[in-house]
């Protein structure tokens, strides 16, 4: 590692809050798929800082964008009406199912989880949730009551509220536990943090149908899956699934921290002023970012891009699958949230070490699954050098 390297790891031990794993790298810039670390060495993006970049890195108009807005309004309080919230609420209510009108901005997904557990319990009245094991909703403490990874809640339960967990994708077990004291269940379309689980056909209609028979909502988590990522506005499209509340992060600000939540009319109705709010919630300079971010896929088609790419690389990996049956378990995922399952964490980890040494960046998630989300306009020749550098970590 170089000089410059070792600065800024000196610099986190002695000034930054110890609560964060680091990869050995110290990144300078970045433009479009691609990133540039201190020293100037290239790298190939998978990871979209976590889906987050996904109309790629600096992209020219949404820098414009906030430098505009910049210049203009960056904040007012809630108690003034915004024209960037309400356009940003517009453009979204084109992308949302039908009935799905009105949106509250908020700052992180894990908040957009939160006022959803909450308007769920101002709609129903009930206090309990139900969640899937293996899920990721938040590390908040009302959102981490329905995390279904024990590894991250379990230092904190004494002070969590948990949810019932129940195995994704098994319709009976959450009938089961859906008793007439639970408000709503809280449930990802594909599990990301989970491993790029992607559920049964018929899962996601039948827990719409098993919730509103006892009584209780329906909650999609589209914090990871929403915008584009798997090559449909929403992954809830895939089934034809018709939620009750709905939350959005991740893609939507292209990067700055901006995330949503949305309900049908009929949920809307439990809502009185004064119950959420915050300082920065539907902050201008996020909204207008958002807003920009939107435009661009609609415009770019992105949407058809995501789908085209990743309809590709599922077909590749899948073969390499069966080329390889002793490496590789399974490929899963949908557009571009792919997922390729080894048998052995330790192979995982080992390829995705060689993987950024080769200059090439994905996540490893559930020890064993290596995750990429690239910026939705990544280029099919970037996208073919990603897994071909893919394959070759794995096998070797």
């Amino acid at each position: 590692m170089s000089e410059r390297y070792d600065e800024v790891v000196n610099l986190e031990h002695d000034y930054f809050f110890p609560a964060v794993r680091r990869w050995p790298l110290a990144l300078g810039r970045g433009e479009g798929s691609k990133v540039w670390d201190l020293d100037g060495k290239e790298y190939l993006d998978l990871t979209a800082g976590w889906g987050v970049t996904s109309i790629g890195h600096c992209h020219p108009r949404l820098a414009s964008a906030i430098s505009d807005q910049a210049r203009t309004l960056i904040q007012t309080t809630n108690a003034i009406y915004s024209l960037p919230q309400l356009d940003l609420a517009q453009r979204l209510a084109r992308i949302t199912p039908d009935g799905f009108q009105r949106t509250f901005f908020v700052s992180s997904g894990a908040e957009a989880n939160e006022g959803a557990l909450k308007l769920a319990h101002a709609k129903t009245g009930r206090a309990r949730f139900v969640a899937t094991l293996n899920s990721f909703h938040g590390r908040t403490l009302g959102a981490m009551g329905c995390l279904g990874q024990e590894k991250y809640r379990a230092r904190w339960e004494a002070i969590l509220r948990p949810a019932r967990f129940v195995p994704y994708g098994d319709l009976e077990a959450a009938r089961a536990v859906l008793t007439d004291d639970v408000a709503a269940m809280i449930v990802e379309p594909i599990q990301g943090e989970g491993g790029v689980r992607v559920p049964p056909p018929d899962y996601l209609c039948g827990l719409a149908e098993a919730c509103h028979a006892a009584g209780a909502l329906l909650i999609l988590d589209e914090i990871q899956t929403g915008i584009g990522r798997t090559g449909r506005w929403l992954a809830a499209e895939h089934s034809g699934v018709r939620p009750d509340i709905i939350t959005l992060g991740k893609g939507l600000g292209g990067g700055v921290p901006i995330a949503a939540f949305t309900a049908t009319e009929d949920v809307l109705q439990s809502v009185q002023p004064g119950d959420h709010g915050g300082t920065y919630a539907g902050n201008l300079l996020a909204c207008r970012a958002a807003d920009t971010v939107l435009e661009v896929i609609e415009e770019e088609k992105l949407v058809e891009h995501a789908a085209a790419l990743g309809a590709t690389a599922i077909t590749r990996l899948q073969e390499l699958a069966r080329r390889a049956p002793d490496k590789v378990k399974e490929a899963r995922g949908a557009g571009l949230l792919i997922g390729l399952e080894l048998h052995e964490a330790e192979r995982a980890a080992r390829a995705h070490a060689t993987l950024r040494e080769r200059g090439v960046l994905v996540n490893l998630t559930a020890e064993r699954v290596l995750r990429m989300f690239p910026p939705l306009n990544i280029s099919p020749e970037e996208w073919d050098l990603g897994l071909s550098e893919l394959e070759s970590a794995v096998t070797e």
